[in-house]
């Protein structure tokens, strides 16, 4: 969702807009703040911060809705800045963390990240639906070769074509491709 389909939303209906946010990013906001505040918090404080989450970009939207770009950025931001001072606050409150140094701060960095591993599976949706969009042959094609690892003669004996001719269609697909990306924002 853009900024401008959300302003659209919004001057028609204001919850419904609200409904729609929340639907489609609130596993997102989730993970951000169960990330960080797993080691510290009650499922009940993970609730209320992504809560607090939604109530920061409710009020954000109303007032600047400026870009045409992607609400995921402003999303992320607002998340991982509330599931920040959250963290802070319960620390303080229940007296974990009286003097942050390093030491104290190390222990709670993880190799795994939730909200990159969101991320990298939010961009697999979007390119998984953007190359069904393609229709056959071509969709088939490039499942196949980027999905499946496979050549184009083993590619051209499943959907009955050339070689050749499967590797002219696969090139035309990504450029298709790369231009669905580009309108949805994705450009690496």
């Amino acid at each position: 969702m853009t900024s401008k389909e959300l302003t659209e939303l919004m001057q028609e209906s204001p919850v419904a807009c609200h409904k729609a946010l929340v639907k489609e990013y609130g596993r997102y906001v989730y993970a951000i703040v169960y990330n960080k505040l797993r080691s510290c918090g009650t499922n009940e404080d993970i609730e209320e911060c992504v809560s607090d989450v939604f109530a920061a970009l409710f009020m954000k939207c109303k007032f600047d809705i400026s870009s045409e770009n992607d609400l995921k950025y402003l999303i992320s931001t607002i998340a991982k800045r509330k599931a920040i001072d959250s963290f802070r606050s319960l620390c303080a409150q229940a007296n974990h963390i009286t003097d942050t140094d390093d030491d104290d701060m190390h222990e709670l960095v993880s190799d795994f990240s939730v909200d990159e591993h969101v991320d990298r599976s939010e961009l697999r949706r979007v390119l998984l639906n953007k190359i069904e969009e393609l229709g056959e042959p071509d969709s088939t094609i490039l499942i196949q070769k980027f999905y499946y690892n496979r050549n184009s003669k083993e590619i051209a004996e499943s959907v009955s074509m050339t070689a050749m001719a499967v590797r002219a269609r696969c090139s035309r697909a990504m450029n298709k491709l790369r231009a669905k990306l580009v309108e949805v924002g994705i450009t690496r």
